[in-house]
């Protein structure tokens, strides 16, 4: 077929294993959300994504781990590097997906896709088999049907009335637009024919699903009719029975819903993604899914990986968190991002500091490992991830990128001590050494050590120190 005409066409994928709030562990043994069943010894998250960046710099077609004990702020694993990477088809994946099976091993599912050619034709999906998210086997490619178009975003869900699993995807039927459509199996090798899952007579793609909630199943998909993620429902999980009924939500257009119950709230986030390749991840909330309404979430209050595309979240205990982390290590750099403009990253470019917006490339000048202070190893530096032999220090009050001259005077200038956030306690400011009535904020978007007196000069100085 040819290219699509919309980019709303892209790919994704999502689906979520939701599990009870924390107050109804009675209940969540029984219940099924998302995408698989609830566990009541869960107490964190895992995310699967691709990357991409604006100048591919950061771009890389494998499955890719993160972690969370909030869903909200997240710990990219193996130095945000791909843990699996496909080794037929496409040779790359995109949309993966992450489904918790009902004897507790994993699958992972993911479009046969490497890169933006959106004429490549994948009548396949790429599948795995884990018993813990550290060792992927049985790598398979099933067949799902054939018709001369893709298998877009495939994601899964247990049908107990059928006692097998249902995957769903995009892909053009006959009508001559993307609809979602589903095949039955019980081992993901095995699959039944495709039929047509959810067609509203309009372009969609990117389902998500949350089974079970309160007697009713919702579907969450990218529409091409209002640009957003709109949510459709049913009581029956039977293809052709679901109704949209949700308000559209967008942050420009976006795609790729993940719906996510919180562990320890009534809260219920929808995460969504903008589809050029310069994508950013936004989240909304709800207590009531069946409302439809979405109120956004402060990007404050959450960080996604770095060049994540696409995610899927899924439930995880805390020894399978430790584990995780155990298996392929946390970052050994950070992200500082703006308390008052969340949507920017401190960075170096042309070897000075300031915060810009993400995404950018190189991505990597972004990232620093925090030392110990070159001047007192009680304070802290930032050491540069791709200028390794350089350090943020301050020179005439601003901020750059210098390489350390082993002079006392560059090791003070390159040290700060971290306190709580001015702005905030639960984040952090950065108080200069050798000027110890001034920190580090930004003014103009640039950075520099001032003192601090106004509200406004304390947001400038607050960031939090993530990933």
């Amino acid at each position: 077929m040819s290219a699509p005409s919309r980019p709303q066409a892209m790919p994704s994928r999502r689906l979520f294993l939701g599990t009870a709030a924390a107050g109804s562990m009675a209940l969540a043994a029984d219940l099924t959300l998302g995408t698989g069943p609830a566990h009541a010894a869960d107490s964190a998250y895992v995310m699967g994504y691709f990357t991409e960046s604006p100048q591919g710099v950061g771009t890389d077609y494998g499955l890719h781990l993160a972690v969370s004990t909030d869903s909200l702020n997240w710990m990219p694993l193996n130095q945000n590097a791909p843990v699996v990477t496909p080794t037929a088809g496409a040779g790359g994946l995109r949309d993966p997906f992450i489904l918790r099976k009902q004897d507790g091993t994993f699958v992972v599912l993911a479009t046969d896709l490497k890169g933006t050619d959106w004429t490549y034709n994948s009548q396949t999906i790429h599948v795995w088999d884990s018993t813990d998210l550290r060792t992927f086997t049985n790598y398979r490619r099933p067949h799902l049907h054939d018709m001369t178009t893709h298998s877009w975003a495939p994601e899964a869900f247990w049908d107990a009335s059928r006692s097998q699993y249902a995957i769903i995807y995009s892909s053009v039927n006959a009508s001559g637009h993307n609809v979602l459509m589903v095949n039955y199996t019980s081992d993901f090798t095995t699959v039944s024919a495709p039929q047509v899952f959810f067609d509203p007579g309009y372009d969609v793609i990117d389902g998500d699903m949350a089974v079970g909630v309160n007697g009713v199943n919702y579907l969450y998909f990218k529409s091409s009719s209002t640009g957003g993620l709109v949510g459709a429902r049913s009581t029956s999980l039977n293809p052709g029975s679901f109704t949209p009924f949700s308000t559209s939500v967008a942050h420009g257009g976006t795609e790729a819903p993940t719906l996510v119950k919180s562990l320890t709230s009534g809260t219920w986030y929808l995460w969504g993604d903008t589809y050029t390749p310069n994508g950013v991840f936004y989240a909304w909330q709800t207590t009531d899914l069946a409302a439809g309404t979405w109120t956004p979430v402060d990007q404050k209050l959450y960080t996604h990986p770095v060049n994540a595309k696409h995610c899927t979240i899924a439930t995880i205990t805390s020894t399978q968190y430790t584990n995780l982390v155990t298996r392929w290590g946390a970052p050994t750099w950070n992200r500082l991002k703006s308390y008052n403009y969340p949507d920017r990253y401190v960075r170096h470019a042309d070897f000075t500091a300031r915060i810009d917006t993400y995404p950018f490339d190189p991505y990597t000048d972004s990232q620093w490992r925090l030392v110990p202070g070159l001047a007192d190893a009680s304070g802290i530096s930032f050491q540069s991830v791709n200028y390794p032999t350089r350090h943020l220090r301050h020179y005439d009050y601003q901020l750059r990128l210098d390489a350390a001259d082993s002079t006392t005077t560059f090791a003070q200038d390159a040290t700060f001590h971290r306190v709580n956030g001015l702005a905030d306690a639960s984040w952090a400011s950065f108080r200069s050494h050798n000027q110890p009535t001034r920190y580090i904020r930004h003014s103009a978007y640039a950075l520099r050590i001032d003192p601090i007196s106004t509200a406004t000069d304390q947001a400038d100085a607050t960031f939090s120190v993530g990933y």
